[in-house]
């Protein structure tokens, strides 16, 4: 992790654009978008669980942002499939790969 308070601010809006992507997908009522939604999911999860354990300053931060990393990765090559057509999924793409360049 490069800069602990950059990783907490591009969780906190990754978590919040991931959170907006998997509500948006779950209204299309698509079952193409599974996928996007479980990865959303458990990115918002994840992102918001490292902003709690940055904020306190936790030992376990650093290895938590590791695999949030990995998370938002994943998660932004999910979203970019369906960027074309989809605003929300464009936007949680940039905001995970932002994130997981800031918690790497």
């Amino acid at each position: 992790m490069k800069n602990l308070q950059e990783c907490i601010a591009a969780c906190l809006r990754c978590t919040v654009d991931c959170e907006v992507c998997a509500t948006a997908c779950i209204n299309l009522a698509n079952k193409e978008m599974l996928a996007c939604i479980i990865l959303c999911r458990d990115c918002a999860d994840i992102c918001a669980l490292c902003v709690k354990l940055g904020a306190r300053d936790s030992k376990y931060c650093e290895a938590l942002c590791k695999l949030c990393a990995e998370v938002c990765s994943a998660c932004a090559a999910e979203c970019e499939k369906h960027a074309a057509h989809h605003d929300h999924c464009k936007t949680c793409a940039e905001s995970c790969r932002a994130c997981a360049e800031a918690c790497a």
